[in-house]
């Protein structure tokens, strides 16, 4: 078959726990958690040595330190774990044509054609030795025709896979495993399944689609073909450009501070909604004047990778005091976050609570059944027209929308 596709998927073992061993390297092999300290802290990352106890993520660390009392604990830090994430970001980047940064710690690149002059299999290996020799960061890879398949091969073969689904042994390979092995499979559908007595993919194999589809609706037919080994969806290439924004021309120039904090309080809550509805989280945060003369002004900062608004908010209020010297009345604001990959809330674990989590989780559930200002900062009441109303990462072209005016 010469039209066959070669998809890797590259995974950091452990992320968190590799980069402090990295760090120090006396945690090598210890049982090692990282995460909030407090009795009310979250477990962010934990070490295989403390999975057979029963410890994960996202577990209350008051739980973690019970179930492996000889675990060394540490905090975390979200902007160290972000540089070496852009170490990896960066050979990868030097080694392949295009590649997909899922999130802090994935990567997905398309090797097709690579086997006239190299080999494909030998080059995977190679990347995975570069990055490992590089940066001290073992990483695993899943290699096969599709994102899925190499996906689930990551996770099988881990720590340190190098496992290689050959083109048309699919179906095999997947058979076995259990259904939550499937990608968009969470807690509420895996359940589902299990009630009806599938817990193996074999049996979802065997179903006909519909059966699937009148249980699980349109996501029936992508789980079945998921199963099946024969989903393809495309690689997304990776531009550290990758942005949302937005801005607020003002009908009337103004010096109004309270409104002006208000508006930008109230975009930068609205933008950093929109990355935890995309499971997105951004490493870089702009914001931009444009004065009553038409002069504009921009100023940016790198942050560690986040979609907090009690970590967005102030920084967007410190780069409007850095900018804001003039003193000029102000025709338009705007916030930018760019440097987006994908990734949950994880990265803000280390110095976040329970409450903090169960917050956001409650915030975010209420906006998205109620609409966006059904809940929103005291400051930023007055500007209740910023928001959107769609999904910026539903992959449809972005709306364009004339400056609207307050």
């Amino acid at each position: 078959m010469k039209n066959t596709k070669s998809i890797i998927h590259l995974d950091l073992d452990t992320f968190f726990v590799s980069a402090e061993r990295r760090l120090d390297s006396k945690l090598n092999d210890k049982p090692l958690i990282v995460g909030g300290l407090g009795d009310r802290g979250v477990v962010a990352a934990c070490s295989y040595e403390t999975r057979k106890f029963g410890v994960h993520s996202g577990m209350s660390m008051k739980v973690a330190r019970q179930l492996c009392p000889q675990s060394v604990v540490i905090k975390g830090n979200a902007s160290t774990y972000t540089k070496f994430s852009h170490e990896v970001t960066e050979i990868i980047r030097s080694k392949v044509p295009s590649f997909e940064k899922a999130s802090v710690d994935e990567f997905y690149a398309d090797l097709t054609g690579m086997d006239r002059f190299f080999g494909i299999t030998q080059f995977a290996r190679e990347l995975q030795e570069t990055i490992k020799k590089e940066t001290h960061l073992p990483i695993s890879f899943g290699l096969s025709q599709n994102k899925v398949v190499s996906k689930i091969a990551t996770g099988e073969g881990k720590p340190y896979a190098q496992k290689i689904i050959e083109a048309g042994t699919e179906k095999s390979f997947l058979a076995p495993l259990t259904v939550n092995k499937i990608p968009m499979i969470g807690n509420k559908t895996f359940q589902k399944l299990l009630n009806l007595g599938v817990r193996r993919i074999e049996t979802i194999q065997k179903m006909p689609v519909e059966v699937l589809e009148s249980v699980l609706g349109k996501n029936g037919r992508v789980i079945w073909k998921r199963a099946h080994g024969i989903d393809n969806p495309p690689i997304i290439p990776f531009h550290e450009r990758k942005s949302i924004s937005t801005e607020r021309t003002f009908n009337r120039d103004t010096i109004d501070m309270v409104r002006l904090h208000g508006t930008l309080v109230a975009m930068a809550e609205s933008l950093a909604y929109q990355l935890r509805r995309g499971n997105k989280l951004t490493s870089n945060v702009s914001v931009k004047i444009r004065y009553s003369d038409f002069q504009t002004q921009s100023k940016q900062a790198k942050i560690p990778y986040t979609s907090a608004d009690h970590i967005l908010i102030p920084k967007v209020e410190e780069l409007f005091r850095q900018l804001y010297t003039r003193r000029l009345l102000i025709r338009l604001i705007g916030v930018r976050f760019s440097g987006l990959v994908g990734g949950h809330y994880q990265i803000n674990l280390f110095d976040d609570s329970e409450e903090m989590l169960n917050l956001y989780n409650s915030l975010d559930k209420i906006k998205k059944r109620f609409g966006e200002h059904s809940v929103m900062r005291a400051a930023s009441m007055d500007a209740k027209t910023i928001g959107r109303m769609g999904n910026p990462f539903n992959g449809e072209p972005p709306v364009v929308l004339a400056h609207r005016k307050q």
